[in-house]
């Protein structure tokens, strides 16, 4: 799995899990809505650490609690 790949199921998996909409996100973190739909959707391939921050705020989260589920451990990510 590509980091683009994991940091996707991750945001979709936390919009799903705390019921709030991508607009909603966009309210709470200030990320404009292009950018969390691109990271949805892969379409956004380089996604600075700032942008990642700002959704995990937006999620009411630090960074090592994002990161800590399966899908960033080492064995998975391929680039």
């Amino acid at each position: 799995m590509t980091l683009t790949e994991a940091l996707s199921i991750r945001v979709n998996e936390l919009l799903k899990e705390r019921e709030i909409t991508q607009y909603k996100l966009y309210t709470l973190s200030g990320v404009s809505q292009s950018t969390i739909s691109d990271i949805r959707h892969q379409n956004n391939k380089k996604v600075t650490l700032n942008i990642i921050y700002e959704i995990a705020q937006g999620f009411n989260m630090d960074l090592p609690t994002f990161f800590d589920c399966p899908l960033f451990k080492n064995w998975n990510i391929t680039d």
